[in-house]
């Protein structure tokens, strides 16, 4: 009777032990067991509005792209969470997205926004294998823009785990003055129509750390970056010949058409795109958005096909006078988009 009763309680643990690794194989999502390789930030003010934003209010958009582990010790099938402060003012989730690689277009995925945690939820297409990487991509919209004498906000990231490298860029609105920064951003770049861009970058972030941002710049009335870069030419430079944003974004896309609701520019082609130019040596991280698209439905989402990736590109500056030329000859009609987009990625 003994032994029955000590197979039985042998047999019941083992079941108990089978059901707890399933569950942690699908998950609560521990953040500690997910480091970041990387974690690229945007911040754009005023950069562009999303469907029905109350045009007297100024807008924050603000991507961030991902880059973590799975250090759980085993697959992972359950959902990944980050943060995001989704109680500010106009909250409104844009994109959220993986990359199944590096040379593929993103993937929409569905989501959850839990406004108490202050998190957006989903679960990734397939698991996550044990210490792969998994890459993805989060954009929202929100209004934490104060307009006193200038119009000011900050912006506060705390690393959910450690991350390797954490990257953050500031892009000050296009026609804005008197721009302060603090802290003091590593390096400063102007764009081709004159948008300033600040770069910082941080080492070995620790679990925990907190980053903050504060920006403060004077600028009349919220008309945004790409609609003000869409009313005026390029500069007629030899790297534009005078093509306008809308020109230049019609000849990347090479008439094919896409998804109009959303123009995204070619993960090569991208370089074309004064609104955001790649500074050679530093990262740029771009997706051009369209206000067409009505995202009454957060949680709702469609596979964009033929629709690019925002951009995240690393660039070598021996390489960047040849991406010049190449896209000229683009512009010029030269060459079409697939032949500029493949003799890009051999110098990327």
């Amino acid at each position: 009777m003994l032994k029955k009763i000590m197979a039985f309680l042998l047999i019941a643990s083992s079941g108990l032990y089978s059901d707890a690794i399933a569950a942690k194989a699908e998950g609560n999502f521990l953040p500690e067991q997910f480091p970041y390789k990387e974690m690229q930030i945007q911040v754009m003010p005023e950069f562009d509005y999303p469907e029905n934003w109350p045009k007297e209010e100024a807008s924050l958009l603000v991507g961030q792209y991902g880059t973590l582990i799975n250090k759980t010790g085993q697959d992972f099938s359950g959902k990944i969470e980050v943060s995001v402060p989704a109680n500010e003012k106009n909250f409104e989730v844009y994109l959220v997205a993986e990359f199944p690689s590096d040379d593929k277009p993103e993937v929409q995925r569905p989501f959850e926004v839990d406004k108490e945690r202050g998190v957006i939820s989903f679960t990734p297409q397939n698991p996550i294998k044990k210490d792969s990487l998994y890459k993805f991509v989060i954009e929202y919209y929100s209004n934490p823009i104060e307009v006193k004498e200038k119009k000011s906000f900050t912006y506060e990231y705390t690393a959910p785990a450690t991350i390797e490298t954490l990257d953050v860029i500031v892009y000050a609105p296009l026609k804005s003055t008197d721009i302060t920064l603090e802290p003091k951003p590593a390096s400063t770049q102007k764009s081709d129509y004159g948008e300033q861009i600040a770069f910082y970058q941080v080492k070995a972030a620790g679990k925990g750390s907190k980053h903050k941002y504060t920006v403060s710049y004077k600028k009349d009335g919220n008309d945004s970056t790409l609609s003000m870069i869409n009313k005026n030419k390029a500069p007629n430079d030899e790297n534009h010949n005078g093509t306008s944003a809308t020109d230049q974004l019609a000849a990347n896309d090479g008439g094919s058409g896409g998804d109009n609701s959303r123009p995204i520019i070619g993960a090569a082609g991208g370089v074309i795109i004064g609104a955001s130019i790649i500074i050679a040596g530093m990262f740029v991280f771009f997706g051009l958005r369209n206000k067409q698209e009505n995202r009454k439905n957060p949680s709702s989402f469609k596979k964009d096909k033929g629709r690019k990736a925002p951009l995240k590109q690393k660039m070598k500056p021996s390489n960047d006078e040849e991406i010049k030329e190449l896209r000229k000859k683009l512009l010029n009609g030269k060459i079409d988009q697939e032949s500029y987009d493949e003799q890009v990625k051999k110098l990327i």
